[in-house]
């Protein structure tokens, strides 16, 4: 019994000298098209994880479809028991699984970390007639139907926004036309060829865009006025709304508590490199580093505060 409980002292004592041992290929599983949150959050990891020294090369793939359920089953099946894997995911993923009863689910992976988060932005066109929130809200109201509004995969955080506004202004949320895209490239590709009235992404994803003067930004989801965000808030134009985008990474089902153990030492030491903070900053990422069970227990109240918010939208299949 003395020897047994030694051994675990030691191989404890060594998972976080293993995370620091290079990877030859790790894998990054982006359960969404190029262009997006997620997509970006990936690569960004996957270049700090080879500027710190703990891998040689990194594979991203991408496969979207249901809001990350698609690429979340096929990191399921393929990387069960991989060390040297992650999965991306977040609050669009909390949401997507919830709306579609996905038959996958956050059970099925390993917690490693919550990374980031940014409040969402609500953007139009340049040349749109809606030149304030106001404006837009009183379209809205007036005729629900001919004012579409586009954002992530149905039932995640940016549709959740949508229908929360809705039922702020006295819209019933049913009657939101709200258009799913599976990758924020399209999305934007979207408003920027006034193919939808209106569009709901994290500031970060627009913020190029918003600043270069191809999309004005009408309101932005924080709780309050953001120093270094020029856009006003929902709640100071009246429509109290307040929600937040964060994204994590999870490990493959079956790995063992030293392997998690490293995984959540090397994804701790890629976020203190000089190209994640580059990038954070470049993208106006709020830092929510959390890891191990504190993430998991914040997993599992964001799960029952969504679940709660989607039967009330009636936003579920």
């Amino acid at each position: 019994m003395k020897l047994s409980r030694l051994l675990v002292t030691c191989l404890m004592a060594l998972a976080p000298f293993a995370a620091q041992a290079e990877v030859e290929q790790f894998k990054i599983m982006a359960p969404a098209n190029p262009g997006g949150g997620f997509d970006t959050v990936a690569r960004t990891l996957g270049e700090a994880l080879q500027a710190s020294g703990q891998v040689k090369s990194v594979v991203v793939e991408n496969k979207a479809g249901a809001g990350g359920a698609i690429g979340m089953a096929q990191f399921v099946n393929n990387e069960k028991g991989n060390p040297n894997a992650l999965l991306v995911a977040g609050a669009v993923t909390v949401g997507a699984l919830e709306t579609n009863k996905s038959p996958v689910n956050f059970g099925m992976v390993t917690p490693v970390a919550r990374l980031m988060g940014e409040f969402n932005v609500l953007v139009v066109s340049a040349s749109s007639p809606y030149k304030t929130l106001k404006d837009l809200m009183a379209a809205y109201k007036a005729n629900p139907g001919a004012v579409s509004i586009g954002g992530g995969s149905a039932g995640g955080i940016d549709h959740i926004m949508a229908a929360l506004m809705s039922e702020k202004v006295g819209v019933d949320p049913d009657k939101l036309n709200y258009i799913p895209f599976a990758g924020g490239g399209e999305g934007k590709a979207a408003i920027l060829g006034n193919q939808i009235a209106a569009y709901i992404s994290g500031y970060g994803e627009l913020a190029d865009l918003i600043k270069a003067g191809k999309v004005r930004a009408l309101a932005l989801s924080a709780d309050k006025k953001q120093a270094d965000i020029p856009v006003p808030t929902l709640k100071e134009q009246g429509v109290d709304v307040v929600v937040y985008n964060w994204r994590g990474v999870f490990g493959a089902p079956g790995i063992n508590a030293a392997q998690k153990a490293a995984l959540i030492k090397m994804v701790e030491t890629a976020v203190k490199a000089p190209s994640w903070k580059a990038k954070a900053e470049k993208f106006e990422w709020l830092d929510m580093l959390q890891t191990g069970d504190s993430f998991k227990s914040f997993l599992d109240a964001e799960q029952k505060r969504t679940a709660a918010i989607v039967k009330k939208l009636k936003l579920g299949n």
